[in-house]
């Protein structure tokens, strides 16, 4: 039977349709929800149609290839926002579903599901008004924390201005504590990561089977930042590689994701395509 789950981040809506436990597609829709929400606490009445409808969208593809079960879940964008109960009305009204809000403790606990499937190591998950880090051994949460930092909140803040881009998310960053996360595999997921696994491999066209395992440097996504951020937006979209829609929040993922590394004391992360949405099916069909 095949399942359907809808992630609805502040950056993009994503779908992922799944079978016997494997995804065979996933799809996405960058309608940047959680724009503004850093300054004005809410989701503009603009962000909030145009997520809605690619949600009913997305319900509506998910329905005509027969989807025994339809998920919908949102993140950090709509959990903090002061008028998300708009949203969700919004939502339900457009095409009868209800979505899950789902906390930043849980967000964690879906990244690493999908990811690791229960393997010892951790993630490092870059979204757009949050991030995530997550470590495990053993079957047991040995540190998490969600802030509440990410790439479309930082372009709020600071633009693509470097030093203030920095200063931004070090504010964030000293809340995750001390915790050294050397030792372990370290893997990143998120719109983030795959963009740049796509952007190193210089991909004409996209393709999950090439940025899946992609490893990524701390110092090299650094260099990546500089150069992208000395870029303007427009130069920055005709990068090879690079998701279009993702060019002006780029450069600031790309140092969100090296200062929490560092944070952490980890050198290196390995690019994972599964992530959340697979965390949710598993989660909710007690997949193991």
């Amino acid at each position: 039977m095949k399942i359907s789950a809808i992630d609805v981040g502040s950056n993009s809506v994503r779908l992922a349709m799944i079978a016997d436990g494997k995804t065979l597609y996933k799809r996405i829709a960058t309608t940047r929800l959680g724009e503004g929400l850093a300054l004005s606490g809410e989701l503009t009445p603009k962000a909030i149609a145009r997520t809605a409808q690619a949600i009913a969208t997305f319900v509506g593809d998910a329905k005509k290839e027969n989807s025994g079960r339809v998920y919908v879940f949102a993140t950090a964008a709509v959990r903090s926002a002061s008028n998300k109960r708009e949203f969700l009305k919004s939502v339900k009204n457009l095409c009868g579903v209800d979505v899950d809000v789902v906390s930043g403790e849980e967000e964690a606990r879906l990244g690493i599901l999908g990811a690791l499937r229960g393997k010892d190591g951790g993630i490092i998950d870059v979204g757009g008004a949050s991030t995530e880090v997550t470590v495990q051994k053993n079957g047991q949460v040995l540190y998490s924390h969600s802030a509440d930092i990410g790439t479309v909140r930082l372009h709020d803040l600071a633009g693509r201005d470097l030093n203030r881009i920095k200063k931004a998310a070090a504010a964030k960053i000293a809340e995750y504590g001390n915790f050294n996360a050397s030792s372990f595999d370290m893997y990143a997921i998120g719109g983030t990561a795959t963009t740049l696994a796509s952007v190193k491999h210089k991909l004409q066209v996209y393709d999950p089977y090439i940025t899946d395992g992609t490893v990524l440097y701390a110092d090299e996504i650094y260099e990546m930042a500089q150069y992208m951020l000395s870029l303007s937006v427009e130069e920055c979209r005709n990068i090879t590689g690079m998701e279009p829609r993702r060019a002006d929040v780029i450069g600031g993922g790309c140092i969100l994701t090296y200062l929490v590394m560092k944070h952490f004391g980890v050198e290196k992360v390995t690019v994972s395509e599964a992530d959340n949405l697979e965390g949710y099916v598993m989660l909710k069909e007690g997949i193991q």
